[in-house]
């Protein structure tokens, strides 16, 4: 049964972020919507949940169907209140008394902790601020559940946690999510939406098939519009021959014919449809200038320690040596950022951090989670050009290639996308030409076009470097070598599959 209808559903904004959508949304769907940074999900999202009228088209809604939306922001008002509180304030009031219980059931659900219960919002890592939205809204018991992004801030134990929950919920209620976490979509959906301006294809399958079916769609579509438009030239090629002998013989019969082919290449060129073409959000592009060196890093059992001198794990002897891509695995808290840092440290002053030895020729490219390397104070323009003394027309240039527009160039850093801040990260690190990548979550903020072009650039150049993320997807691409951080100890293992594994079946 249809519980949601779309018809030629739409909406523009400067320019059009889908149109004539139609869509069915019944019980037991699991849809993934998936399109590039700012192309309209969050949007489509707000217009199921009634939150965004659309420019065109019609939404036909089950009567008295609950919709559940979890957004991507925490409202301001939230902070100051305890985890708990948040998710009881979403009873209506006639609710309070009775069904309070529905809170600790739903909280037990999602496996918080007691003593996480009664902090407050403020003091809570951005994915316990999202799980506290999802139990908020999960507590309303709603008919359909909407989730934007709802991986976003969440580490590998809180994203199995989510995908474990997902998968227990009944089977009735519809879940439509909004995401760029591949991994997600392929264990969490059993339908995918590709989100387009124009026509938006939807598969019975999830994201990966989906992707492959989507690229097939997408050729074939290609070499019909090709077809379709050599057929019609031919025939316009055939009129205008026509043409000519008909005005110089006078035949009023090879004037109707020649009328017949230029209206047949007329209709054919009219219903040719071209293959999608996706908008760059930006190019991402990388560099590595190479070194005759093999070993770049050497460690000699060296010590990561927290800010106070408690010890996390110790290194062993290892090596991070040339074309080596080595992915940090670990539970959140056991070390991986210290790590990171502290090898970012090594590489600034040589000589700095003990049983650390860094090979002179290794030039480093250093992006942490918060994008620290570009000040949200700055403006891109100003940055870029002052920073790799680069003339303005070089910088615009640049700055637009990275998606980062000319409206934008000027304004602080602080007021672009997290996607765009992204993008222009890579930029700086593309024109610092490094032969050392040091990357904490770098795909965080990314969309799935942006993710990809990262994991090619980094193979393509055989960039050699040192990385932590929580992107199931991105790990299993990049990666040629793997330290697993466990019980103060840095091993090396073959593949990340077990770690991955056991998070799942861990995740506290």
């Amino acid at each position: 049964m249809a519980l949601i209808s779309l018809k030629s559903l739409g909406v523009t904004m400067s320019a059009p972020l889908f149109s004539n959508l139609d869509l069915i949304i019944g019980a037991g769907d699991r849809l993934g919507i998936v399109a590039a940074n700012g192309r309209g999900k969050s949007t489509l999202l707000k217009c199921l949940a009634g939150e965004v009228e659309a420019t065109t088209g019609d939404i036909t809604r089950s009567r008295g169907l609950r919709v559940g939306h979890v957004g991507q922001s925490i409202p301001d008002a939230f902070l100051g209140r305890s985890f708990h509180d948040v998710v009881a304030d979403a009873l209506p009031p006639e609710q309070r008394d009775s069904e309070f219980w529905r809170v600790d059931v739903v909280l037990d659900s999602l496996e918080v902790p007691e003593d996480m219960r009664g902090r407050p919002m403020r003091a809570l890592s951005g994915g316990w601020q999202r799980l506290a939205l999802i139990a908020r809204v999960w507590v309303t018991d709603p008919d359909v559940l909407l989730l934007d992004e709802p991986t976003n801030h969440l580490d590998l134990a809180r994203i199995s946690q989510l995908e474990a929950w997902l998968k227990a919920l009944p089977r009735d209620v519809p879940v439509i999510i909004a995401s760029h976490d591949r991994a997600l979509l392929d264990a969490a959906t059993n339908r995918t939406l590709f989100l387009r301006p124009e026509e938006s294809p939807v598969f019975a399958l999830p994201y990966s098939r989906a992707r492959q079916a989507l690229d097939e769609l997408d050729a074939s579509t290609a070499r019909k519009f090709e077809r379709d438009m050599k057929i019609a030239q031919q025939l316009r090629k055939q009129a205008a021959k026509l043409n000519n002998i008909g005005i110089n013989s006078g035949s009023d019969l090879l004037t109707v014919k020649t009328r017949q082919l230029k209206e047949r290449a007329e209709k054919l060129e009219d219903a040719a449809i071209q293959a999608h073409r996706e908008r760059s959000a930006g190019a991402i592009k990388l560099a590595n200038r190479g070194t005759h060196a093999k070993v770049l890093i050497t460690l000699e059992d060296a010590a990561v320690e927290t800010p106070d001198g408690t010890l996390l794990f110790r290194t062993g002897k290892r090596h991070i040596c040339q074309d080596d891509r080595i992915v940090l695995l670990g539970r959140n808290g056991v070390g991986k950022t210290r790590f990171i840092a502290m090898i970012r440290d090594a590489v600034a002053d040589p000589g700095s951090v003990a049983n650390v030895k860094v090979t002179p020729s290794t030039v480093l490219g250093y992006s942490d989670q918060a994008l620290s390397g570009i000040d949200g104070g700055d403006t891109p323009l100003a940055m870029v050009s002052r920073r790799f003394e680069v003339g303005e027309q070089r910088a615009r240039s640049l700055l637009a290639g990275a998606g980062v527009a000319i409206e934008m160039q000027e304004r602080k850093i602080g007021a672009l996308s997290g996607g765009q801040r992204s993008r222009l990260m890579m930029l700086v690190l593309r024109l610092i030409h490094p032969n050392f990548y040091l990357l904490d979550e770098p795909t965080n903020h990314l969309d799935i076009d942006g993710q990809e072009a990262l994991e090619d650039e980094l193979l393509k150049h055989q960039a050699s470097c040192l990385l932590a993320s929580h992107d199931r997807s991105f790990i299993r691409a990049v990666g040629n070598r793997f330290w697993l951080i466990d019980r103060q100890r840095l091993t090396e293992v073959d593949d990340p599959e077990a770690f991955f594994r056991s998070v799942a079946e861990m995740p506290n």
